[in-house]
């Protein structure tokens, strides 16, 4: 007997039960993602008036039972509505809080280098924000690094940082 594969439609067959579950789990964690997220964050997000009401009794509840259930009950709120919506909605603000971490990661590399007198760095800074005040950056990098030599708390150090992400963000 010969088979024709190109007739086989992958939408015909049933789903087996372990997929099911999978499914179901991959939603309570996702139901789960949108209980620790803040008021403007889940503006963001596609949500009905049921599942807002679901999420807000959660993050009410102590991580026990109750809670485990109400989370159960928010993934099968997903089921019936529309989850591919809210699963793309949720990664952009994750996406968007990676790149923001990365940011900050970067700037704090700069900072590192600069009070280590990293010479390539400081010109790396100065040619891609061309507007930078030279002068105000050298007497920052100096004071953090007289902070540094000293022990003494990193006050200069944090207003390097700040005047770095200043001059970044103004060159986007």
């Amino acid at each position: 007997m010969v088979y024709d594969y190109d007739d086989v439609n992958p939408d015909d067959y049933i789903r087996s039960k372990s997929q099911v579950k999978r499914d179901m789990h991959a939603l309570q964690a996702l139901g789960e993602s949108l209980i620790h997220m803040n008021e403007k964050q889940l503006a963001q997000i596609p949500l009905s008036e049921q599942m807002l009401d679901a999420i807000y009794i959660a993050r009410k509840m102590p991580p026990k039972e109750a809670r485990r259930r109400q989370i159960q009950y928010i993934g099968r709120l997903m089921r019936e509505g529309n989850h591919e919506e809210i699963q793309a909605a949720v990664e952009k603000i994750q996406n968007r809080n990676d790149q923001y971490i990365h940011r900050q990661h970067q700037i704090e590399r700069y900072r590192d280098l600069l009070i280590e007198g990293d010479k390539q760095v400081f010109q790396t800074l100065v040619t891609s924000c061309p507007g930078i005040d030279v002068q105000h950056l050298r007497q920052l990098i100096r004071a953090a690094q007289k902070e540094r030599e000293e022990n003494k708390p990193a006050a200069s150090a944090r207003k390097l940082f700040g005047f770095i992400r200043e001059q970044l963000e103004a060159q986007d």
